[in-house]
């Protein structure tokens, strides 16, 4: 019931928001245009695409994805895509539901409030991800997302060749997903090599060819865009009219470090959110998709890092973020704002005291016993995914 119920709501959402939809999907239809040229056209498509359009910030994986609608009349082809799109929303937030069913095995989790958390969250992630998905057609940051929602059920089944993957093809559609890479480390010690090879191995094989084809594609990375009156990092003192060229790293870095905290200190799932919070706190921009990633964070935090009834952290982000672009006029309140969730939401995944009931502990993937559980005993379903029956008595 609880699909059905976000399927509506996706519906619903996708219906509303379509017809107005496509704001950027030029973009998406523009290079995947490109990238299929190879050797034709004049010369400024295939492997030599970065170097003379380094406004197209998107990846490969992204570009190629894009060019496949290119056969369809415009119209046409934007609305299947959007309709794709909106669909991976879905199939997102079912692979987190299972994600969570397969790392809570064993520790007394109660399936059935479990399916309603799913629920809770789902219902706030599902109108940032038409934002991005519908309204603006950023087919990159679908499929960076929906890779990374991948990589971490496969760090739920300790598979690392398919977590590298995963991270891997998320960073080949989108660059920023670079900041998820610490979803690694949540994997046990041993399967860190693998899974990094598999990773560093598809990410070669993707960009190299553009760099090596033609070395102005380095400029690419360079692309500034203005520094709006609303974003966080004015609050920071930077005044900068454009992207500061130690911006983009800076966010990386940021994004690394945190997410290698939040593994070390056993709270993997947080990853996510500490990627995007980078992301939104020292982007010159303030596009309201950039918000769908915070919302994937805090779905992942809600169903996999905690375990309360009542997912806030996902309706706190979706009334802060998004609510704030229409009900607070002024731009620097706004920053301010976007400033203080990520500073709260940070703190709050780092350093609150939750309960370890058979959390992955600090990298080594090992599952440690409820310390308590209050949501008393596992109810079977043999239709809840990963869920395994109650032992014969």
């Amino acid at each position: 019931m609880h699909l059905v119920l976000l399927t509506a709501w996706t519906t619903l959402w996708f219906a509303v928001v379509e017809p107005h939809g496509g704001f950027s999907w030029h973009y998406l239809r523009t290079g995947g245009e490109l990238i299929y040229q190879g050797t034709a056209g004049d010369g400024t498509g295939g492997l030599n695409l970065y170097a003379h359009h380094p406004e197209l910030q998107m990846g490969p994986i992204s570009f190629l994805t894009a060019g496949l609608f290119n056969p369809f009349p415009e119209a046409t082809g934007q609305f299947l895509a959007a309709a794709l799109m909106s669909l991976l929303g879905l199939v997102i937030v079912v692979l987190a539901g299972r994600s969570a069913a397969h790392h809570f095995l064993g520790t007394g989790t109660n399936h059935q409030r479990l399916r309603q958390r799913v629920l809770i969250a789902g219902l706030a992630f599902i109108p940032m991800w038409i934002e991005v998905a519908v309204r603006f057609g950023h087919l990159d940051d679908v499929l960076a997302l929906f890779f990374t929602a991948l990589a971490v059920r496969a760090v739920t089944r300790g598979d690392a060749a398919l977590t590298g993957a995963f991270l891997a093809l998320a960073m080949d559609s989108k660059p920023t997903a670079l900041a998820f890479v610490p979803l690694l480390l949540a994997l046990p010690r041993e399967k860190w090599l693998r899974a990094g090879l598999w990773c560093a191995g598809l990410v070669a094989v993707a960009w190299l060819p553009f760099f090596l084809g033609d070395p102005q594609s380095f400029a690419a990375a360079k692309f500034a865009i203005p520094n709006h009156p609303a974003s966080a990092l004015r609050w920071l003192g930077v005044g900068d009219p454009e992207t500061p060229g130690w911006d983009r790293p800076a966010q990386a870095a940021l994004g690394l470090t945190l997410g290698v905290i939040a593994v070390w200190r056993g709270r993997w799932a947080a990853v996510v959110l500490l990627g995007a919070n980078a992301r939104i706190v020292l982007d010159p921009s303030v596009y309201t998709y950039y918000t769908a990633s915070v919302l994937l964070g805090t779905l992942l935090w809600d169903v996999i890092g905690q375990r309360r009834l009542v997912p806030w952290w996902s309706w706190l982000a979706l009334l802060i973020l998004y609510g704030s672009v229409f009900a607070v006029p002024d731009d620097s309140a706004r920053g301010l704002i976007r400033l203080g969730f990520v500073a709260l939401s940070t703190a709050y995944v780092l350093l609150w005291p939750v309960r370890e009931r058979g959390e992955r502990g600090r990298g080594r993937g090992r599952r440690r016993p409820p310390a308590r559980t209050d949501e008393g005993p596992a109810v079977w379903n043999g239709a809840t995914p990963g869920a395994e029956p109650p032992a014969a008595r």
